[in-house]
């Protein structure tokens, strides 16, 4: 047996309860429902900057309404200590998802970026400080790495950021470390790797890759690349962090808490086959994709040319081993997007 299938039978025969923050955001949503049916109990905070109401409705339709009686919602903002504070109270658990996205977005309103994720940050590390969660698991950011050239990336060599996010996203951890070093307080970062999966919002300026990409091809729109299509990402599906949560949640191994971990595949993926990898998997149902091409623009401003995980540390320390590569990943996650971008 997994070390996650021993957390997840654990934690079916005591319940424990847990704070997702931005649970109606596309991580925080998928947390909720992961948790929700393995029976436990689930506070979401979110203020709907960038979640949505139907996230958490797809997510009581699916979970039903014994489980989702365990779920307690509190609208409110990180920004605001006091939301804070009454978020935490009585939890064993943070999750913290809360932030705003996207290295473009940062470079457009670096202010707001900030006040966000960083002042959002501490004032959730107070509240949970003051309250005694027994751990702080954040959402860091595969950003962090900078313009550090080497691959793949391991945790303790980063190079310089290149966006306010990736300054933002990197404070996250300093501050982390400090609260461990100065209060005894138990955290663990996660730097994801462009996360992808079901209820991943495919509209606005901001909007991740590969559901605006499925969204524009179902809609025989127009799909850009940024740059010659050789730029390659560590594709990472949304169960694999849902499992690094909750692994990261329960880890005994006192070794295992106040670090970093990747979390992605190990894979690396340029743009054009991942354009590919997508139109071939819509083509069965959306016949006008059989010559589709896309059309290739200027590389973005922020943007690192290539990014793979090592995760071997997280294998060796919290016992995680991804579920689905990328392909894997892409065909469970398909008959959502097609059902719910047609």
């Amino acid at each position: 047996m997994s070390r996650y299938q021993d957390v997840r039978a654990q934690l079916l025969a005591a319940p424990r309860t847990w704070l997702v923050t931005g649970a109606a955001g596309f991580i925080g949503c998928n947390l909720v429902e992961a948790l929700l049916n393995l029976n436990q109990h689930v506070v979401g905070l979110d203020n709907f900057a960038t979640g949505h109401q139907k996230n958490l409705d797809e997510v009581a339709a699916s979970v039903g309404e014994e489980k989702w009686s365990r779920f307690t919602f509190l609208r409110g903002d990180i920004c605001n200590l006091e939301t804070c504070r009454k978020a935490v109270s009585g939890v064993d658990y943070v999750l913290h998802q809360a932030a705003l996205g996207s290295v473009p977005r940062s470079i457009e309103d670096p202010l707001t970026t900030n006040a966000s994720n960083i002042d959002g940050f501490i004032y959730m590390l107070v509240a949970s400080r003051d309250s005694g969660v027994k751990r702080f698991v954040y959402a860091a950011s595969s950003s962090t790495y900078g313009d550090h050239p080497g691959l793949p990336k391991v945790e303790d060599i980063i190079g310089k950021p290149l966006s306010p996010y990736a300054v933002t996203k990197y404070v996250n951890e300093l501050y982390a470390d400090v609260f461990g070093r100065a209060y005894g307080m138990q955290s663990i970062g996660l730097r994801y790797f462009n996360i992808f999966g079901r209820r991943q919002d495919p509209e606005g300026a901001y909007a991740a890759v590969i559901p605006k990409w499925v969204a524009s091809m179902i809609h025989n729109e127009t799909v850009y690349v940024n740059g010659d299509g050789e730029t390659s990402r560590d594709f990472c599906y949304i169960d694999n962090v849902i499992q690094a949560n909750i692994l990261s949640a329960t880890a005994e191994n006192a070794e295992a808490s106040n670090q970093v971990y990747n979390v992605a595949v190990g894979d690396r993926t340029t743009l054009n086959d991942l354009f590919e990898a997508i139109r071939v998997s819509l083509l069965p149902h959306f016949p006008h994709l059989q010559n589709f091409k896309p059309t290739y623009r200027d590389f973005r401003a922020g943007d690192v040319r290539h990014s793979q995980a090592d995760v071997s540390k997280a294998r060796t320390l919290l016992g995680y081993e991804p579920s689905h590569r990328m392909a894997e990943g892409l065909k469970e996650a398909m008959a959502w997007y097609v059902n719910d971008l047609s």
